[in-house]
């Protein structure tokens, strides 16, 4: 006869936790734990399995191969369970459960802290972990079910995908605010392309958007530098050191305080974001809310909402980045959103 080992969901999640953070000391303070709490229970789930799970290097930890497989398998279970919790909650009016929602680093900047915000005023017991990084990583982790939604630059390709439209954001090319043009109004391709460029990495979906643009006027950038980060874009133009196409959401306020200059393009420039999800992917409330909140702003031009109070104490709300700022992929970090 087989031997039927007893496996507790609780230790599951801690090594789920522990396998997202790449540290126990972090799983610990997502799950309310304390560190050593976290331990025991991954050296007791080891011992009744009999391999060892983790690989422990300094202070970082990563699944070995039976950690791994474990999961993979385990993975499903856990959804399920915190997906029946979720739906008995709501019998009694409570919006509960956590949702992974993956964008990139301009969105989680300028377009989803509103949404964010009212989403964590409405219902505080839905947790939220937002994930940075480029489109095509946000749609293949969203694809294995790594991530539950995505907002994300279109065009994205996926079967297993379902797509809708959530808004248009112009493109403008900014300048520092001493760069002396030799026309005024809008740019073309050709205005822009005799100069240093500061452009987003390649690989992303906003930088084929970009160069489709100059390759339609028949043009070559001259680019410069290529950075994931529009930050680091904004600072380096203002120093003088290239011009750049960045989304207008992304300057607004360099713009207001004179620290840029921004020009529309001609012919017009625009990235379109879409909500993204899989398309067997079981519907839940926690999901449910995020999706209609998301629904709701696409069908509305300002993403600003009023403050609005709420006396229940809110679960934690996480922004997750990559050290460089652009796309998520291994040592990404997570940094509590403040209230």
């Amino acid at each position: 006869m087989f031997e039927i080992v007893d496996v507790n969901p609780v230790p599951l999640r801690s090594l789920q936790e522990i396998a997202r953070h790449g540290s126990f000391s972090r799983a610990a303070a997502a799950l309310h734990l304390s560190q050593p709490a976290v331990s025991h229970q991954i050296r007791d789930l080891e011992a009744r399995l009999g391999v060892p799970l983790l690989e422990r290097v300094g202070k970082h930890a990563a699944l070995t191969h039976a950690g791994e497989l474990l999961l993979a398998h385990a993975r499903p279970a856990l959804e399920g369970l915190e997906a029946a919790a979720a739906a008995v909650r709501r019998l009694a009016g409570v919006v509960t459960g956590r949702v992974r929602i993956g964008t990139g680093a301009t969105a989680s900047i300028y377009l989803l802290p509103p949404l964010l915000r009212q989403l964590r005023s409405r219902y505080p017991d839905v947790e939220l972990i937002v994930v940075t990084g480029n489109s095509s990583e946000i749609a293949a982790r969203i694809a294995h079910n790594e991530l539950d939604v995505g907002v994300v630059t279109l065009p994205v390709h996926s079967r297993s995908l379902v797509v809708s439209p959530f808004r248009v954001d112009p493109l403008v090319a900014i300048s520092p605010r001493d760069h002396r043009w030799r026309k005024r109004g809008e740019l073309t391709a050709a205005d822009l392309s005799p100069h240093p460029l500061i452009l987003y990495e390649r690989g992303g979906t906003i930088r084929r958007v970009i160069e489709e643009w100059f390759r339609r006027s028949g043009c070559v950038p001259r680019v410069s530098m290529e950075l994931g980060n529009s930050e680091a874009i904004k600072k380096l133009v203002e120093a003088g050191l290239g011009l750049s196409i960045t989304p207008a959401v992304a300057v607004r306020a360099e713009v207001r305080a004179g620290a840029l200059a921004a020009r529309k393009l001609s012919p017009a420039l625009h990235r379109r974001l879409g909500i993204v999800r899989r398309r067997d992917k079981p519907s839940s409330p926690c999901l449910d809310v995020v999706l209609s909140t998301f629904a709701q702003a696409a069908r509305v031009p300002s993403l600003h909402y009023p403050r609005t109070q709420t006396s229940r104490r809110a679960r934690p709300l996480t922004l997750t980045l990559s050290p460089s700022g652009g796309a998520g992929g291994e040592g990404i970090k997570k940094l509590p959103l403040s209230r």
